[in-house]
């Protein structure tokens, strides 16, 4: 059976799916591909290199969104279908933010955004674009790594978050009943435990009325 990085890679993703990066091993990739480990090196120098081909590879997957006529309907179709992905490829998560992304279809999602974030009203200029594109970034590092450390947790502890919070119990109850916690009170003992995805979309659109508006200095 003929190698090629695109095989390996595919190869990867799917045992990086089941078993996490901490699973993933070259012998693990060769055993599936039927092949000896040393000949992976034919195809794939390292296992830096092994990764930026896996994450390019979910770029590809995200690049699906395509273009729209609208700046916002593009930034949302992308944004979107990168947390799709990310659901899909929990580990994808763990390299948002933690190494450059700079593969072809990685460059060419940066590039989606970052053209229809300089049509919204509120960039006029590089600046404006630079501070847009990095406030979107890292909304979607932050959310992202947030819902798949719930989504974790929830499975380690066989729970939902809301539980595994009330879980713990004596410490937190004596800690609020102190009264020098009372917003945080709240948030725990009435806040609803809200939808990922609504909060997610709720949230995007937050940021991107920031970035429509003028600021004010």
């Amino acid at each position: 059976m003929p190698l090629s990085r695109a095989k390996i890679a595919a190869t990867a993703i799917r045992i990086a799916d089941a078993h996490g990066l901490e699973g993933l091993s070259v012998r693990k990739i060769a055993k599936e591909l039927g092949v000896g480990p040393m000949r992976l090196y034919d195809y794939v120098l390292n296992r830096s290199e092994l990764l930026d081909l896996m994450v390019d590879a979910v770029y590809a997957q995200i690049a699906e969104a395509g273009q729209h006529s609208e700046w916002r309907a593009t930034v949302l179709a992308i944004v979107h279908r990168t947390r799709a992905a990310t659901l899909d490829h929990e580990w994808f998560a763990d390299l948002l933010g933690a190494r450059p992304h700079i593969g072809p279809h990685a460059l060419a999602v940066g590039e989606s955004i970052a053209a229809a974030l300089s049509q919204a009203p509120g960039v006029r200029g590089v600046d404006d674009l630079q501070r847009a594109v990095g406030a979107l970034n890292a909304f979607i590092v932050g959310a992202l790594r947030s819902e798949i450390t719930e989504r974790r947790t929830a499975r380690s502890t066989g729970t939902d978050v809301s539980a595994w919070q009330a879980a713990l119990g004596p410490y937190l109850t004596r800690m609020l009943e102190t009264g020098r916690y009372p917003t945080v009170a709240r948030l725990v003992i009435d806040g609803a435990h809200l939808n990922a995805e609504e909060t997610f979309h709720h949230n995007l659109i937050t940021i991107l009325d920031g970035i429509t508006s003028h600021p004010h200095t």
